[in-house]
């Protein structure tokens, strides 16, 4: 499917069904190909505004640290993947982890470390309950 993607032209597009004037105003053709888990999860930690940052941050905040394991990562992915909604769905299945916690979050002892494994990503277990230990 995605090779066949690649190949689509104007004039395949006109042959669907798109009236011809629109076809023209469209500079590229570019097809958007499905991610894999791998480029999902370096989704999550690369861009100089990723997710995890931004979570991590909201930690600091509450003077406790957060961590995410490569397993919690990869189990997230997962997640997106399994609905079929692409990087969007990424901050869909982390707010979905990190609504309780952030909401209960102030009234914890400062300095926690807590990680995210894939046993919270699946709802096996709340995030507070993952403590690591004191941070410094």
């Amino acid at each position: 499917m995605a090779a066949l993607l690649r190949q689509v032209t104007d004039e395949d597009l006109i042959k669907f069904g798109m009236i011809p004037e629109f076809v023209g105003r469209l500079p590229v053709v570019a097809p958007l190909m499905p991610l894999s888990e791998d480029e999902l999860a370096r989704i999550l930690v690369e861009p100089k505004n990723a997710l995890v940052r931004q979570y991590q941050k909201y930690f600091e905040f509450e003077g406790s640290r957060l961590e995410f394991s490569e397993e919690g990562l990869r189990e997230i992915a997962r997640a997106a993947l399994e609905k079929n909604t692409g990087a969007r769905g990424l901050r869909a299945v982390l707010e979905k982890i990190m609504l309780d916690a952030l909401f209960y979050l102030p009234a914890r002892p400062k300095g926690e470390t807590y990680v995210v494994g894939p046993d919270v990503v699946r709802g096996e277990m709340p995030l507070l309950d993952q403590r690591k230990r004191k941070s410094a």
